[in-house]
């Protein structure tokens, strides 16, 4: 039985204006408290606070490419995607599928805001044990994560529909 949400878009408010008032205001802390590439250790061996620029995207993918391209083409792939899923979330009426897709259009609004301001992305979490780090990310990538993580738990625990014995084959 699927869960139905009530109030859709209370919801989905709700959810991605906590997502970018947390995303934004985590950012801006770091921005006026920490220094560039200036790293604090939080549990030695394993957890950073860092303050360091993405200029890409996921793992600094086109990090290197031009700056205007980069730019165009980020911005433009994020609004695609945030207009994308508004449409997904007008389509469904399943809680899990609303709080995943919502979880992703704040975080891809969040990252899409520093784009905009500044070009890049202000990544601030470090992760890793002994010599491997985990590339650095932020409160918004963390939610992108999160909704992605609720997405496939709802396709591998979703009930298959029952076929209409009506229907011609």
């Amino acid at each position: 039985m699927e869960h139905r949400v009530k109030n859709k878009y209370l919801w989905v408010g709700s959810i991605i204006g906590a997502v970018l008032v947390l995303d934004q205001l985590t950012k801006y802390i770091i921005e006026t408290r920490v220094r560039l590439y200036e790293i604090i250790t939080v549990i030695p061996g394993f957890f950073n606070i860092t303050h360091v620029r993405n200029k890409g995207a996921a793992f600094s993918l086109l990090a290197g490419a031009p700056g205007t391209f980069r730019s165009v083409f980020f911005i433009s792939v994020s609004v695609v995607a945030i207009a994308v899923i508004a449409v997904l979330i007008k389509k469904t009426r399943e809680q899990l599928l609303v709080v995943s897709f919502s979880l992703i259009a704040g975080g891809a609004a969040g990252n899409l805001i520093d784009r905009v301001r500044y070009g890049e992305v202000v990544d601030f979490i470090q992760w890793y044990v002994k010599s491997w780090y985990w590339p650095s990310f932020n409160v918004a990538d963390s939610v992108i994560s999160i909704g992605v993580a609720l997405l496939a738990i709802d396709m591998l625990f979703q009930k298959p529909q029952k076929q209409d014995s009506t229907k011609a084959v």
